[in-house]
């Protein structure tokens, strides 16, 4: 039969024919349900989810956040599936009991029921899943009914140089509905193939995508060394962070000295009205955006709007975050981290924080940090700004921990590809 295919021209397959209905199935609209479970997740989604509605104008897109209220999907101008909230825990209610306790008295069961009936009827109206984050995306994306693709944003082989799906993830991962596997590096979609899952691939991480500066005029010298610092975006943790943070700006102040050092601080705008109340907790002062130590005539610029240039223009981060923390180091920066009491920056986090981003994070104390480990922090900035075979090794790990631009798109191609096949 099969020669016979082929020298009988008339039972060739009228390739023109098939053509258009591929180009007719490409045109109808497919509407892609984007699920996922916190800040860095929802940056991540809603950036593919962008990338997908530029490149192909026959999709839709319904956002279904998990934790928190969503905001990146809702600067993206796209629907939510159900009422939003946030819960005390942040997100990390795995690493405190007393925040799991909390949460449930603020009603995460009625939330997570509410969120379980808003999956179940975008099974309805969807085609398709992209689910961003670790286990609990998956079991709402299972929950569906829809096929799906797990982008494992939280998970790595490089924390433990190894990879182990826990029991809940191996389940959703050898659904049929499980279309593809896409992890955050490389090395990771390596190590999910040799177990046998064969539709794993890394196509790219989006949280580089969103650095693109904006010539925002951080009024640096262009000479003097800039220091970031990256407080974290929840509140009231991330102000207790900054606090910390301006004490260590003295004990670094204090190690350069003669030489001058700058420091920029990148804050969520939250952040920005507190920073009358904040300064004299540390015992400085504040005006105008900065906040200023008279008697170590030392100040600090604090911004809202000015991230990527942050990012960018310095020579090295204290960080006190997740995300924020990741895409330094993708930009090739060094980041010296420290204790605050959490529940999200706690040594657990930081430790974790540190095997997945390799040697260009250095974690200074397992405590909240004590005048002595700001002393041994500042010790370290200096000591690393000085080490010019350092930075350059933290610039070639930055691409092989996080990798470089253009994630967004190569994930939104790999959800039209099961898109347009259904």
């Amino acid at each position: 039969m099969y020669s016979f295919f082929v020298i009988c021209p008339q039972h060739r397959p009228n390739l023109n024919f098939m053509h258009r209905i591929s180009i007719s199935k490409s045109n109808q609209k497919k509407r892609v349900l984007f699920i996922s479970n916190g800040h860095g997740e929802d940056l991540n989604g809603s950036e593919v989810l962008k990338a997908l509605l530029r490149k192909y104008p026959q999709v839709e897109a319904i956002a279904l956040p998990l934790v928190g209220d969503g905001s990146a999907y809702r600067r993206a101008g796209v629907e939510i599936a159900t009422p939003t909230k946030s819960l005390p825990s942040g997100g990390f209610a795995y690493m405190s009991l007393w925040k799991q306790i909390e949460d449930f008295q603020s009603g995460l069961i009625a939330l997570t029921w509410q969120q379980i009936k808003a999956a179940r009827a975008c099974g309805k109206t969807c085609d398709f899943v992209f689910a961003t984050g670790d286990v609990l995306p998956a079991i709402f994306a299972y929950v569906t009914g829809l096929p799906y693709a797990m982008f494992l944003v939280s998970s790595s082989g490089f924390y433990e140089n190894r990879y182990v799906p826990r029991w809940e993830q191996a389940l959703m991962m050898r659904s049929p509905r499980c279309k593809q596997i896409l992890t955050r590096d490389a090395y990771s979609a390596e190590l999910i193939r040799q177990r046998g899952y064969r539709n794993t691939s890394f196509v790219g991480y989006p949280i580089m995508d969103v650095l693109e500066p904006t010539e925002k005029n951080l009024c640096l010298s262009p000479e003097v060394a800039m220091i970031a610092l990256l407080a974290g975006s929840r509140l009231p943790e991330a102000a207790e962070n900054l606090v910390l943070q301006m004490r260590l700006c003295e004990a670094i102040a204090q190690e350069f000295a003669p030489e001058p050092i700058q420091f920029r601080a990148a804050l969520v705008p939250s952040l920005m009205p507190q920073l009358s109340e904040l300064a004299p907790q540390a015992g400085w002062q504040y005006a105008d955006g900065k906040l200023y130590q008279e008697n170590l005539g030392i100040s600090i610029l604090c911004f809202s709007d000015a991230f990527s240039d942050i990012l960018h223009q310095c020579n090295l981060a204290i960080g006190m975050a997740g995300t924020a923390v990741e895409q330094a180091v993708g930009l090739g920066k060094p980041v010296v981290q420290i204790m605050g009491n959490g529940p999200q920056f706690s040594y657990r986090f930081a430790e974790a924080q540190e095997r997945l981003l390799g040697l260009s994070v250095q974690t200074i104390g397992k405590e909240a940090a004590t005048p002595e480990t700001l002393r041994e922090a500042a010790k370290c900035v200096k000591r690393t700004l000085g080490d010019r075979p350092y930075l350059d090794q933290c610039r070639l790990n930055g691409l092989e921990r996080v990798g470089a631009k253009g994630g967004s798109e190569g994930l939104a191609d790999a959800i039209a590809k099961e898109l347009f096949s259904l």
